[in-house]
């Protein structure tokens, strides 16, 4: 081969073909670097035929520089990237790319230098910042970079830190072997249930052929246990395991359970790994060392050597959908790696995805089903609370009833936990004097108060301003009003009834790394807190034995708004919160604050007839024409300049295809018209389920030219209509 075609990492240039030195070796799959202009960029080797590019004459073909001293990335995988780049309508090089997310890794072997406090006392006056580093790097060992963004200083004071001898380097291999996990550790005694599902997730281990499972279990039910004898399997066939989370906030509650069952922890695969972890569990993947990889929805692309099953658990969260750059859908992306690699897929879920349950239903997934909750335990007892005859006092947001239910559990030494999905304080902070309310100057989007903090946030774009003392607008002091409640002013309110609870606060602005979701589970299960207030975070993955009350909130408040699956994702996201309740011997007990005690979607939940709503739903669906009996697509047009926006959605709208089986609605402007201060319109595409839908947009926004600050994305299987 002394030609080859190289997927280079640039989106906008397409394949690249170059000459092959004499004594280089390569293969579709290897990792090199190739000359560009006069810089140096890094490609994969492809199958020429598989990748349209422009002929050029061997003669003008420049050299290769190098091979990375990586594996070739596997046909199966290349075949993943093509599927996923075709399907997505995503540029090829950009899905690529994921595959080779460390580019530290690329480059071998060897060590490097990390940094740790030395324990030594400072001499003489320290600086605040200095002061904050000491108190922010205790327990820490990175590089001085990763330090900094730790404790939030320069590299320049961590580097003098060194001189002064606080800091100390340590010389770390980077390719140091992760400990083997057991199959035999902590055999665990399962249910006939759990045991006949576990036989076959096993026997499709051993077959090493694609298969797809749909784990359909009760909350409580023990799915976890299950799929470990199939990933025990694998482990004693010394082939590779990808569990994926869709939360990083899980990871240390399940990193647990598998400790325990297997002797040692698996492989992380996450956004808070430092990166020479990313680096050495990257190589370690590659080389096929780490068994079992437990990782988010990135993971999904990693260049495993001998993958032999994937896992995803809690299969129906729209976390597995990524929003930004390639817009992919996890969970359906590892049911084709499954094909790909001809190995099992199991989607593990209590309240399954309606898109799961239908291809189950065709047959395509097999589905198993685990009725009942392990060891005996019963599912909770679900009332609603009316909120039309309860009223909470005025300033409150509890029930009467909710609240003696919370006194009569912390009397009894009992847990409760109080679900409200929506982070901050207030979600609208305004002036009771003029009526000023606080928006973000990036987002149509009003500022959230964070009262601990003492800020106020925009959930979209991250702006952050300090809460002021007087009305930006007016100059009145004291006049400022929070309205409406977030989880911050439930905890304060639980606090003013119950002035003795411990009261442990759980969102992502709480639960920043793993390390802090692994001390709230500690505390919780060793019954250090008494109410626990969170956001969806706390509505699964974890198990408290001693929770037996579980309030929401707001259950109406994921029916508003123009999300097309609000119904199907408000009753996933109570019913896995409810599932909270009740998991040990103590019996459990959920209620449901709301106004619309009639609505379908809460019917459903308060008799537990989950097949009736499953079943009522799948009717709308199809009526409607929408997933999974048709298909949807969204294009996002934005740019900084609004009128620019407006005239390239009103041009792709002007050229759209008139099509029998294809409904375009739009152009309009989003919900959410300024993002990042972009401003933005969409379309929606509603086609019959036979439609090339991609073959249909492809030919209509292919032809058409846009200014250079206009952005077009489209988002298959949308999940986000914001």
């Amino acid at each position: 081969m002394n030609r080859v075609r190289c997927l280079v990492f640039n989106a906008a240039l397409g394949p690249l073909d170059y000459r092959v030195p004499d004594g280089m070796a390569v293969e579709p799959g290897s990792v090199v670097i190739a000359p560009l202009g006069p810089r140096q960029i890094i490609g994969v080797v492809w199958e020429a035929e598989r990748l349209p590019g422009t002929e050029v004459p061997d003669s003008k073909l420049r050299p290769l520089l190098a091979t990375l001293p990586v594996p070739p990335l596997t046909s199966p995988l290349r075949r993943l990237i093509e599927w996923c780049a075709d399907y997505y309508l995503a540029p090829i090089a950009s899905v690529a790319r994921m595959a080779l997310s460390s580019t530290a890794a690329l480059r071998g072997g060897g060590t490097i230098t990390e940094y740790r406090l030395t324990g030594r006392e400072p001499t003489g006056r320290i600086t605040p910042q200095r002061a904050q580093a000491l108190d922010l790097l205790i327990d820490q060992q990175a590089t001085i970079r990763e330090l900094a963004e730790i404790a939030g200083v320069s590299d320049g004071v961590l580097r003098g830190m060194v001189n002064a001898g606080l800091l100390e380097p340590v010389l770390v291999d980077s390719d140091r072997p992760y400990p083997a996990p057991d199959p035999r550790h902590a055999v665990p005694d399962l249910s006939d249930q759990q045991r006949e599902a576990a036989a076959k997730f096993v026997a499709a281990v051993e077959e090493h052929a694609f298969r797809p499972f749909l784990l359909d279990g009760v909350t409580g039910s023990g799915k976890t246990e299950t799929y470990f004898e199939a990933i025990a399997r694998a482990i004693g066939k010394r082939q590779q395991v990808l569990v994926l989370l869709p939360e990083i906030a899980l990871t240390e509650s399940f990193l647990k359970r598998f400790e325990a069952r297997f002797g040692v922890a698996p492989v992380t695969w996450h956004s808070s790994l430092k990166s020479s972890e990313r680096r050495r569990a990257w190589r370690a993947i590659a080389a096929g060392e780490a068994r079992v990889v437990v990782g988010a929805r990135s993971a999904l692309f990693l260049p495993f050597a001998r993958l032999g099953l994937i896992v995803v658990d809690e299969a129906h969260e729209i976390s597995f959908k990524q929003d930004e750059g390639v817009r992919y859908n996890a969970r359906d992306v590892a049911v084709m790696r499954a094909r790909f690699e001809s190995l099992p897929v199991i989607l593990a879920s209590a309240t399954p995805a309606l898109e799961s349950l239908q291809m189950a239903e065709a047959g395509r997934y097999e589905r198993v089903v685990l009725p009942d909750r392990f060891g005996g335990a019963s599912l909770p007892d679900i009332a609603v609370v009316d909120l039309r005859e309860q009223q909470p006092p005025r300033g409150h947001w509890l029930a009467p009833s909710l609240v003696e239910a919370l006194k009569d559990r912390l009397e009894k030494g009992e847990q409760s936990l109080l679900f409200l999905n929506r982070r901050g304080y207030a979600p609208l902070t305004l002036c009771r004097n003029c009526g000023y309310r606080f928006q973000c100057p990036n987002c149509s989007a009003w500022l959230v108060e964070h009262r601990l903090s003492r800020r106020l946030a925009c959930h979209h774009c991250g702006h952050e301003v300090p809460t002021p003392d007087k009305c930006p607008e007016c100059g009145e002091p004291d006049c400022l009003v929070a309205c409406g409640p977030g989880v911050e002013r439930i905890a304060d309110e639980v606090a003013e009834i119950l002035p003795q609870a411990r009261v442990a606060l759980v969102t992502s602005d709480t639960l920043t790394s793993p390390a802090k979701a692994a001390e709230f589970v500690e505390r919780a299960s060793n019954k250090a807190i008494d109410v626990i207030v969170g956001t969806q975070l706390v509505t699964k993955g974890y198990h408290f034995p001693d929770l037996t009350l579980v309030g929401v909130i707001d259950a109406d408040m994921g029916l508003e708004g123009g999300d097309l699956r609000a119904a199907e994702r408000t009753y996933q996201q109570i019913a896995q919160v409810a599932g909270r309740a009740g998991r040990g011997e103590k019996p459990g007990e959920v209620l449901i604050q709301t106004r619309h005690p009639d609505a379908p979607v809460i019917e459903a939940l308060a008799s537990g007839d989950r097949d009736a709503f499953y079943a009522a739903e799948t009717e709308a669906r199809r009526d409607a024409g929408a997933p999974p009996f048709g298909r949807w697509a969204a294009i996002i047009v934005s740019s900084e300049d609004e009128a620019e926006a407006r005239e390239a959605a009103r041009a792709i709208g002007g050229t759209r295809p008139e099509l029998p089986d294809v409904m375009i609605l739009g152009p309009a402007p989003a919900p959410l018209s300024l993002l990042r201060g972009r401003y933005r319109y969409r379309l929606l595409v509603n086609a019959r389920r036979s439609t090339e839908l991609q073959r249909v947009i492809r030919a209509w926004l292919d032809p058409l030219q846009f200014p250079q600050g206009v952005r077009v994305a489209v988002d298959i299987d949308p999940y986000s209509f914001v």
